[in-house]
């Protein structure tokens, strides 16, 4: 746990996160730990707010001088009517997950994108001969969709097993200012698309709790991976996944959730904060250890 040594005052900017329900949200304790270690008169709060109360609740954080704040289930589309002016990024996911007030007008953006990018950035990958595919088609894999096409990705292929579904999510790009194409397929279709998966995503919820002895896929289709792909899971606890351990085990590299959480996290502290490095290691030790995991 972090120990905050340092008194709030009526000077204290204010920032936080919304959702309903928000008490189990990581966001503060990495997000104060940071504040804390570049010795910053901020504090970061968790607010619930339920859906009905959305948009009083939002006047009311303008009100009261918060400088930004976060946003969670289930206010992430919600919230967007209620924004002055929203980035294309989150115009294209149809999400927003940082809000900064400026000019007295609240401003949307969604760092889940880059936050999802930025682990990937340390890999030497040629990523514009890359093929990727994204297990599921909810919300998450918006953002992913999104961060794909700013790798620059070949072929982008969505997975799903509602074909209705996935018909909508694959109509709903064609006219977005990121001009993403997609390939999307049935859930029957894995066979053929894991040997050419330089990247294998999972956006489902398999693999959380309480399915922590479960995989989205079978060893037989992960095994199936290309030499050298990487498999990310954006799933943060259990650590590692079922998915990631098998994917592990047959030679994969792994990517956690726990590794977008903290690098979406850093990149809305750039926003909202006067210091341009964000001790981003700090959020990752201190999550990790509030977490038992070892450093």
């Amino acid at each position: 746990m972090t120990n905050f040594n340092r008194m709030i005052t009526g000077k204290t900017k204010l920032l936080g996160v919304i959702g309903h329900p928000v008490e189990h949200s990581l966001s503060p304790k990495m997000h104060n730990a940071a504040i804390t270690h570049l010795g910053l008169d901020y504090v970061y709060l968790p607010f619930p707010i339920e859906p009905e109360n959305l948009e009083v609740a939002v006047a009311g954080l303008a009100a009261i001088g918060v400088v930004g704040f976060s946003v969670t289930i289930p206010h992430k589309q919600a919230i967007l009517p209620l924004l002055a002016e929203v980035d294309p990024i989150a115009q294209a996911v149809g999400a927003v997950n940082t809000v900064t007030l400026k000019n007295n007008q609240w401003v949307g953006t969604n760092t889940d994108v880059e936050g999802f990018v930025c682990p990937l950035r340390k890999y030497d990958r040629n990523w514009e001969e890359s093929v990727v595919v994204i297990l599921g088609n909810g919300g998450a894999a918006r953002a992913v969709v999104a961060g794909c096409k700013q790798l620059g990705c070949k072929e982008i292929h969505i997975v799903g097993r509602n074909p209705a579904k996935l018909q909508v999510f694959a109509e709903s790009w064609v006219d977005s200012p990121l001009e993403v194409k997609l390939q999307v397929h049935e859930w029957s279709a894995l066979p053929s698309l894991i040997p050419s998966a330089n990247l294998l995503v999972n956006t489902t919820p398999v693999g959380m709790y309480p399915k922590v002895e479960e995989s989205p896929l079978s060893i037989e289709l992960i095994s199936q991976l290309p030499q050298n792909a990487i498999a990310y899971d954006l799933i943060y606890t259990p650590n590692p996944t079922k998915f990631l351990q098998i994917a592990q085990n047959q030679g994969a590299t792994k990517i956690d959730g726990l590794e977008m959480l903290v690098q979406q996290g850093a990149i809305a502290l750039q926003t909202w904060l006067p210091e341009e490095t964000i001790p981003v290691d700090i959020m990752q030790h201190t999550l990790r250890e509030h977490l038992g995991w070892a450093s």
